[in-house]
């Protein structure tokens, strides 16, 4: 697996490549936001990007929104410890997950491989072996890991499919925030983690978008749920 990896400060860069490589994985850097958009855009074995948000040229938001209006390459932000607001606009502009600096190596790479696991392509060859979840409108094929509604594919992210599927395997049934955390992003929910609200929240907008009846619906202290219309 090849990382991109968008971070400015030569040191921590030289760190992690030199760990990323040590745990199995490619590891390409770009040390500004126009070279790093570039290089996510171009390069073809690139699986997920490690995005900074402070950068040269071009800050790690504005790559971000460059980048969801042509990919939907899995992104872990690089956030600054405390800055709320840029893991919410991270995650509203489309980003996996976020982790603040500074971090653990252990917890980087578990942040790394759950966002691998939920986006990793498990398209079949053959067609006939498709596994499909049809909830009202939606259709999930869960080989493709695709949404379809009224025959429109939504664009969502890894995350975002990942709790529109968990919740749909539960039509109807709200489903507690700590639960779609673990199986959803693959971490324990902390406290004030907004994460699961930012991700349903881009779900709604665009299940709203192709106008689907479908809806998500949620209740205060016992989670979310989807619901047929």
């Amino acid at each position: 697996m090849t990382i991109l990896l968008i971070e400015d400060d030569k040191g921590l860069a030289e760190l992690l490549s030199e760990f990323l490589s040590l745990s199995g994985y490619e590891v390409v850097h770009r040390a500004d936001g126009e070279s790093g958009l570039a290089a996510a855009l171009s390069l073809p074995d690139i699986e997920l990007v490690l995005l900074d948000v402070m950068l040269p040229k071009l800050n790690g938001l504005d790559v971000l929104k460059s980048l969801r209006q042509q990919s939907e390459l899995p992104v872990l932000m690089l956030t600054a410890r405390g800055d709320d607001l840029d893991k919410v606009l991270g995650l509203e502009l489309g980003a996996d997950d976020y982790l603040a600096k500074p971090f653990n190596d252990r917890e980087l790479l578990a942040r790394i491989r759950a966002i691998t696991r939920r986006t990793r392509d498990k398209a079949s060859d053959s067609p006939a072996l498709s596994n499909q979840l049809s909830l009202g409108d939606l259709t999930l094929d869960l080989s493709k890991m695709e949404v379809q509604c009224k025959g429109e594919v939504l664009e969502l992210t890894g995350s975002e499919y990942a709790l529109l599927k968990l919740c749909c395997q539960s039509p109807g049934e709200l489903i507690s925030k700590e639960t779609l955390s673990e199986q959803c992003l693959g971490r324990k929910l902390q406290a004030f983690d907004r994460s699961i609200d930012t991700h349903v929240s881009n779900l709604r907008k665009k299940l709203q978008a192709v106008g689907s009846a479908c809806e998500i619906k949620s209740q205060r202290g016992r989670g979310y749920g989807v619901f047929a219309g």
